[in-house]
């Protein structure tokens, strides 16, 4: 869609949304091969971009030298030509250019080549796939300043409140010296306070504001979301004053891989209180239910654990137990269920992995980013029965008001692309659910990162008495080093045994969340040691001090391999970045939680694991592949049951 007709979409005041189209089962068929070819185009060099940024660095000397004065003039010229052709080439390259020229006179950075060249990607609609600390939050500048100016508002989406507030202020300046509004929305901020921003030119928001806003404004239009029934809504003096946004114009999201796949696996639930609260004799007697059933006797966990499943001699055993109970316990159905549940809080959900205990209320842990979620609670009774488990004080029970899927919800999005360090191991996702090509950006300074054979051991013990051996190897050499661990449980493992042996360090996960700005940094000056979940800090610079430089950089500390080889390559990002020194290590055990779950396509290896690097090596990769495939099962379930609801809740005239 050219920006000119985005802009005569608002300039009737609707409420612009992407209609969505339904893949047929000969589509996915025929479009396979064509996911090769793309991926092949992916990672051709710098060529393809080598025109534009010839044609932008020659408009950048004609710029160079002016006053913010001028360029903001020079901008303003632009603005009618945008608007009316669209974002062709010649104007874009001029665009970028004065984004360029006026960044170093506002914030002092000043965009290089193949910051261009992921700028002129995100706005095709594409995403840019950028070795991490090439700088992404800057490139998204170039893009979402070029849309503002042809008329078209953006969503710079983020993964976390601290990014977009961070992100918002930093390059703000830059935004407003154009005569752009930048607005941002966390987790805080009041409806009032949203409006205004969403109605900013540019608007940094975390992917889960952004959808839960839509979703109250679809309850607002009672399900109708479509231009002409807001433009009808309007006339009738209807609820469109009262809508959060704007309509879904053009979103960047940062973080791609996390925000679109990672985080795909669970739909979004806007909930109400029931204002039922007399349920906690009922969820005591559900927890003390199934705490009397036999594991494999009674029932199985099944899914790579992630279900319960009750067997014959379990609803024969829970019939018995239930014989004398009355009320929800009479109905079998009711019955199974309720105890299904209380199953899923014993012995799924595990305290310090999945939630925390904080002030004596349970806080789920977004197990994608290692950080906390106030505000969010599991649905059917689940939130409560782990409550009553750790013996905290009983929230209300919720009812599901709305629930849509990220798949559905960025679908609806008229322009969308995004940026991430990792994004070609599911190219072929991104290009078949959210029909988003994937283009390879070419690093300014060649990698120097060093990567160590994987080290595979018997047991965890031996793993932890290893990883500690090498923290204060490379902790006595004066470099920086980075933990990695998969949990809060684990990071305080770590944490614990350094202060066993002596050595400070600081500790990054979701009880710290709001220490990561000063400990990210502090965490590359020499001799620092960090031990933090593996997503906190991400989408953060580590900066290394000079003598850090000399020792060698920072040294990365993976101590457990994750469901997807995406979020190590993540991991070993944070290290060797902008053509720095820097090196990466990885350390495993026949006990981590992936070759429980997932080896056992790779048990044959598995036994030679100890003996045979290459036969390890292999273990895990087949694991880790084995993880991604379920992982990708259980998104599109997410997507078939979100269509699926959609469809019967369009038919009731109902909203999502």
């Amino acid at each position: 869609m050219s920006s000119g007709a985005a802009a005569r979409v608002l300039g009737h005041g609707f409420y612009p949304e992407k209609l969505e189209r339904r893949e047929t089962w000969l589509e996915r068929t025929a479009r396979r091969p064509a996911l090769w070819v793309e991926r092949l185009n992916a990672q051709r060099g710098a060529g393809r971009f080598a025109a534009f940024i010839r044609r932008t660095n020659l408009f950048a000397a004609r710029y160079q030298g002016r006053s913010l004065e001028a360029l903001r003039a020079e901008a303003a010229l632009l603005r009618p030509l945008l608007r009316r052709d669209g974002f062709t080439d010649a104007l874009v390259a001029q665009c970028f250019a004065i984004v360029r020229e006026t960044a170093g006179l506002t914030i002092g950075k000043r965009h290089f080549d193949v910051q261009l060249a992921g700028g002129y990607v995100l706005l095709s609609g594409r995403i840019a796939e950028m070795e991490t600390g090439e700088g992404k939050t800057l490139t998204a500048t170039l893009a979402a300043a070029t849309s503002a100016l042809g008329g078209v508002p953006v969503h710079v989406v983020t993964v976390n409140d601290y990014l977009a507030t961070r992100d918002a202020e930093e390059m703000g300046p830059l935004y407003q010296a154009l005569g752009l509004s930048v607005g941002c929305v966390v987790q805080s901020k009041q409806p009032h306070e949203r409006r205004a921003a969403y109605r900013c030119d540019i608007t940094y928001c975390t992917n889960k504001d952004v959808t839960f806003d839509y979703l109250r404004d679809r309850l607002r239009l009672k399900g109708r979301p479509r231009a002409l029934r807001h433009a009808l809504e309007q006339v009738a003096g209807g609820t469109g004053e009262e809508l959060t946004l704007r309509g879904l114009h053009f979103a960047i999201v940062d973080e791609v891989d996390s925000v679109l796949i990672d985080e795909a696996r669970t739909p979004l639930i806007l909930s109400g209180d029931t204002g039922d609260t007399g349920l906690e004799r009922t969820h005591r007697e559900a927890l003390s239910l199934a705490g009397a059933l036999e594991r494999e006797r009674d029932f199985v966990i099944e899914h790579h654990e992630t279900s319960v499943r009750l067997l014959d001699a379990g609803k024969a055993r829970l019939t018995e137990l239930a014989a004398a109970m009355r009320g929800v316990w009479t109905g079998p159905n009711r019955r199974e269920e309720m105890t299904r549940q209380a199953l899923t809080a014993l012995h799924l959900f595990h305290r310090d992995q999945h939630y925390l205990v904080e002030e004596g209320k349970v806080v789920i842990i977004d197990e994608n980013t290692g950080r906390t979620m106030a505000d969010r609670s599991w649905e059917k009774g689940l939130h409560q029965l782990i409550e009553v488990k750790e013996g905290c004080a009983l929230s209300g029970q919720r009812e599901t008001l709305a629930r849509l899927s990220y798949q559905r919800f960025f679908r609806r999005y008229l322009r969308l692309s995004g940026m991430t360090g990792t994004a070609q191991e599911v190219a072929g996702e991104l290009w078949s659910v959210y029909r988003l090509k994937v283009a390879r950006i070419p690093t300014r300074l060649p990698v120097q990162r060093r990567y160590a054979p994987l080290q595979i051991f018997a047991t965890a013990e031996l793993k932890w008495a290893a990883v500690v051996e090498a923290i204060l190897r490379e902790h006595d050499k004066g470099r920086p080093v980075l933990v990695g661990t998969r949990s809060v449980e684990a990071s305080e493992r770590v944490s614990a045994l350094l202060l066993d042996a002596g050595l400070k360090h600081r500790l990054l996960n979701a009880r710290q969340d709001k220490e990561e700005a000063d400990t990210v940094a502090h965490a590359g000056e020499p001799g620092v040691v960090t031990v933090a979940t593996n997503m906190a800090g991400r989408g953060t610079d580590i900066k290394l001090t000079q003598k850090s430089l000399a020792a060698g950089g920072l040294h990365v500390i993976v101590t457990e391999m994750n469901d997807a080889g995406r979020i190590d390559r993540q991991l070993y990002g944070r290290c060797a970045r902008q053509g720095d020194p820097g090196s990466t290590e990885t350390f495993v055990s026949l006990e981590d939680e992936l070759i429980i779950r997932y080896g056992t396509t790779a048990r044959k290896f598995i036994g030679r694991a100890l003996t045979d690097p290459r036969a390890g090596r292999l273990a895990f990769h087949l694991a880790q592949k084995r993880a991604e495939r379920v992982h990708a099962m259980l998104r599109d379930e997410v997507l078939e049951m979100d269509d699926y609801l959609g469809d019967l809740l369009a038919f009731a005239g109902r909203a999502e």
